[in-house]
């Protein structure tokens, strides 16, 4: 991975967004579209992955950042809960659990490991540089 400059560069917040496409999908073209509960947390746990993303790299802060990424692991497994639900009910098929699903532990396994390498890192965040 090159500079990162923005939280669109980032390959957790790519893979995020098409979490979140795949999500609005399902909506579309499966029955747990016309479940209206299950269909907004399912959005909004969707959402929460790349938003927190998104917010915790605009903090500035390394610290801040590593506590939106684990908000944002949070929110990634309990979009996976919410598959098993669909799928429990019959809204969605195997293939259509299993496909999100691993995306979504791809997607805790790319979580951790920057929140790992931002443990083990001793930059502190573009907030705390000196300015001349």
């Amino acid at each position: 991975m090159g500079k990162v400059e923005s939280f669109e560069d980032l390959e957790v917040w790519v893979l995020a967004r098409e979490i979140c496409v795949d999500v609005e999908t399902l909506f579309e073209t499966t029955a747990v579209g016309k479940r209206y509960s299950l269909k907004d947390q399912m959005d909004r746990s969707s959402g929460s992955i790349m938003d927190n993303i998104a917010e915790g790299f605009g903090r500035g802060g390394n610290m801040e950042f590593r506590n939106f990424m684990s908000f944002s692991r949070g929110s990634c497994t309990e979009l996976k809960s919410q598959l098993y639900r669909a799928q429990d009910k019959n809204l969605i098929s195997e293939m259509e659990f299993k496909s999100l699903s691993d995306k979504c532990e791809k997607e805790i396994a790319k979580i951790t490991a920057l929140i790992n390498f931002l443990n083990r890192s001793n930059l502190k965040g573009p907030k705390f540089k000196k300015k001349n």
